[in-house]
């Protein structure tokens, strides 16, 4: 038992502390970008005309019908083969990672935001209009924002598998949790301490996220608006 808390504290965490930081890097901008890229989607398909429509639901077909690890594959094995102009765009595997992540997350997350715009009575758009307001002026102060506060739940769980799913960063030669861990694993062949570890590791940012994501839902909700459970 001394001899596991031994390897574990001076040989995985110090390892799997670097991962971290290394893990976190990727999330948080993916997270962010995910978010950005579902409304901007998710509106579009609702009030875009014919051709971002068109456009944005092509994107959510495409990303949400191919794997993530081929999707990953692509960004960073394919694309500098792929040349436009003469030119070849190069990216980092952390530069990588993050548009995988950022744009299939972001296909995801504007199926709720769409779901939430649907959920808004018409009648909101044609009284703002009445009283003066613009079209895109109603759209984004007054139908986003409850839309938003909707879809948020399911955006959160997004960010959640977000989270999980960042381990694939690894097979892209990303040096994260995942990856670090594997590492470890191979040289020390410890591989049941290493991986439950991991999954601890793993299991905390979920919880964090978690809480946070429970902080936000409150922080935007409205008294009197909530739904009541029976």
């Amino acid at each position: 038992m001394n001899e596991a808390l031994a390897f574990a504290f001076e040989r995985v965490v110090p390892g799997l502390n670097a991962g971290l930081w290394a893990s976190i890097g990727i999330i948080v901008p993916a997270a962010l970008l995910g978010v950005v890229i579902g409304v901007t989607a998710g509106t579009l398909r609702v009030y875009g005309g014919a051709w971002p429509r068109r456009i944005t639901n092509w994107y959510v077909s495409l990303f949400r019908g191919t794997p993530l690890v081929v999707q990953l594959y692509f960004w960073y094995f394919a694309l500098p083969y792929v040349s436009i102009g003469g030119v070849s765009l190069i990216l980092t595997p952390v530069q990588a990672a993050i548009i995988g992540f950022a744009l299939c997350s972001g296909a995801y997350q504007s199926e709720y935001i769409r779901g939430g715009l649907l959920s808004i009575k018409r009648g909101q758009l044609l009284a703002a209009q009445a009283l003066g307001i613009t079209p895109l002026n109603c759209i984004l102060s007054i139908v986003l924002p409850q839309a938003f506060r909707r879809a948020l739940p399911g955006c959160g769980n997004e960010i959640i598998y977000l989270i999980k799913y960042s381990s694939l960063a690894s097979i892209i030669t990303v040096n994260e949790l995942t990856g670090v861990g594997r590492g470890i694993a191979k040289a020390t062949f410890q591989n049941t301490e290493v991986y439950v570890i991991v999954g601890l590791y793993y299991l905390a940012l979920v919880t964090l996220a978690g809480q946070l994501l429970r902080l936000i839902e409150n922080r935007l909700s409205i008294p009197g608006f909530e739904v009541k459970n029976s």
